[in-house]
């Protein structure tokens, strides 16, 4: 053990994302790559092990929360416990960190829109000529997230089937220390993101006459075959749309919510939803949406 001890934790860091590269897609790798470049090695990399052998872990959730970083700092700590176990069976190092739990904020109350404001979007959005809305309205009847809707092109929309087909997504990854990073088109978040969604009937005609425009390799919100938009840059389209109907600004993730808060409220069971919405487990639909419609609630306990 004592031809180790000096053994940096950083570099601990470095061998497993080398150790992960192989094992998962490529946008997670980097998404670990960047987290632990950002957050983990600026505080641990210098330690010895050690000097971690000893390490207060509630001494780093102090800093990272001093810091401002508060909605991440779960994803933070399941990355450094991940290494802790790479470590300790490479090297032989313990480490028995007691985490305290009270550090994540609760998820406030889901924000969606209101249906006045989903009318006004509708109309809006039904009448504009600008082909990049269309992903807006897309959104709002199918639930897609945005790199999602930013990978669709028309060949994925089948309107004899009234389907839409998931079948990649566009993300911007991080690949190394200061701004480098990339866009790329690859597959969706995760296997069970891979899947169809039924058009809304009150979509059909109006994506009928859109998509004669356009050859079905092309993305939807460019009309191009080799340009798609990126989600940094979608949001400033999602972000003048709601200006231009008079719309406080909410995220572009409320679309998805809106839809899915719709869904349970006309009476769509949990599992059609999870799968329509791409969750990996039904749990995670339950947790967000099903407590989310109290006029649901309140008609059911009405009849006792």
């Amino acid at each position: 053990m004592a031809q180790n001890e000096d053994i940096l934790f950083g570099q601990c860091c470095d061998e497993w994302l080398e150790f992960k590269k192989n094992l998962v897609k490529e946008s997670s790798y980097f998404n670990y790559k960047f987290t632990v470049e950002k957050n983990i090695k600026p505080v641990l990399g210098d330690k010895t092990l050690a000097e971690m052998e000893n390490y207060d872990m509630n001494e780093f959730i102090k800093i990272k929360k001093e810091q401002g970083i508060t909605t991440t700092l779960k994803e933070i700590l399941v990355r450094v416990k991940s290494i802790f176990r790479f470590t300790q069976k490479k090297y032989g190092r313990r480490f028995d960190f007691e985490f305290h739990s009270g550090y994540i904020p609760r998820v406030q109350r889901l924000e969606v829109f209101t249906e006045k404001e989903n009318k006004r979007l509708f109309r809006f959005l039904t009448t504009t000529d600008d082909i990049r809305n269309i992903g807006v309205l897309i959104c709002l009847y199918s639930g897609l997230r945005i790199g999602e809707i930013c990978g669709l092109k028309w060949k994925d929309i089948d309107l004899e089937a009234k389907e839409i087909s998931v079948e990649r997504t566009v993300q911007r990854l991080y690949t190394g220390r200061g701004v480098k990073s990339k866009v790329v088109v690859t597959l969706p978040k995760t296997i069970k993101s891979l899947r169809q969604i039924p058009v809304s009937k009150c979509l059909v005609s109006f994506l009928e006459e859109k998509k004669k425009q356009y050859d079905s390799e092309c993305y939807v919100i460019t009309g191009n075959k080799e340009k798609c938009f990126e989600p940094f840059t979608y949001r400033y389209v999602y972000r003048q749309v709601l200006k231009k109907c008079d719309i406080p600004y909410k995220k572009f993730h409320t679309l998805r919510h809106t839809f899915a808060s719709r869904c349970i409220k006309v009476g769509m069971d949990v599992k059609s939803l999870c799968e329509v919405l791409g969750h990996s487990n039904i749990t995670t639909t339950m947790n967000i949406y099903v407590h989310s419609s109290y006029e649901i609630k309140k008609k059911y306990i009405d009849r006792l």
